[in-house]
């Protein structure tokens, strides 16, 4: 069966190649603006592009063995993936990253070169990794035929998504470019109590807002503590 963007995108092609003349060019040049184009024989052809899935969430929600299993049913089930690891003090990871921001550097040399802590090396860092996150852009557009999805695990330090300069930089450039989506995934043992949750959906919010993109809420560790609270309290208020 055809999924919707499939039909989409079918109905666009049969619409343009019934076009003459300047109204083909026309939408041509639109439709180069929604990733398609037009081969050098004039047959119109659509781009391919990965879905960015950016994973965030509060320190210790299971960021990181949520996208091991990402990373596994994609291999299962002959899905294309990429891995990017954003996290500079993540000490191992259960899967191979492509792109890793702990190759360009050491995050204890720039506590020690900066006089910062922990936090601080952390958010400096992913700053420092940005102002060349347009070569990460330009990587994955050169493999963008090869991808389906492009997964990026990030620190537990979510303020970086909520008004650091880096966390902008990275969703923009992302997003300019490709399909993106913000995961968030929260730890459902701890939202039980009822001041984390709002934190949680406080967090959620702002990002949300923040970025301009589609967030999904992951309820993580559901095989621990029971997820029905957190629906029943979003079915509530519409979400």
């Amino acid at each position: 069966m055809f999924d919707g963007a499939c039909v989409v995108d079918f109905l666009l092609l049969v619409f343009a190649l019934k076009l003459k003349g300047k109204e083909k060019e026309e939408v041509i040049k639109s439709m180069e603006k929604l990733n398609v184009d037009k081969s050098s024989s004039g047959q119109i052809s659509f781009k391919r592009k990965p879905i960015i899935v950016i994973v965030v969430g509060m320190a210790g929600s299971g960021k990181t063995t949520f996208l091991h299993r990402l990373v596994c049913h994609a291999q299962a089930s002959n899905i294309r993936g990429y891995v990017i690891n954003l996290d500079p003090a993540v000490m191992t990871l259960p899967f191979a990253a492509s792109i890793d921001i702990r190759d360009i550097g050491c995050y204890k040399e720039v506590m020690k070169q900066f006089n910062l802590g922990p936090n601080g090396g952390i958010l400096t860092s992913l700053n420092l990794f940005a102002t060349k996150f347009d070569e990460v852009i330009s990587v994955i557009e050169k493999r963008a035929d090869q991808l389906d999805y492009v997964f990026v695990d990030t620190p537990g330090q979510i303020e970086i998504f909520t008004w650091s300069a880096s966390g902008a930089i990275i969703t923009k450039a992302f997003a300019s470019t490709f399909p993106t989506v913000v995961t968030h995934v929260v730890d459902t043992p701890r939202s039980a109590s009822p001041v984390t949750f709002m934190g949680n959906m406080l967090y959620a919010c702002s990002i949300l807002y923040k970025t301009r993109l589609p967030l999904v809420l992951a309820f993580n560790k559901t095989d621990v503590a029971q997820h029905q609270f957190a629906l029943d309290v979003l079915f509530i208020y519409g979400v």
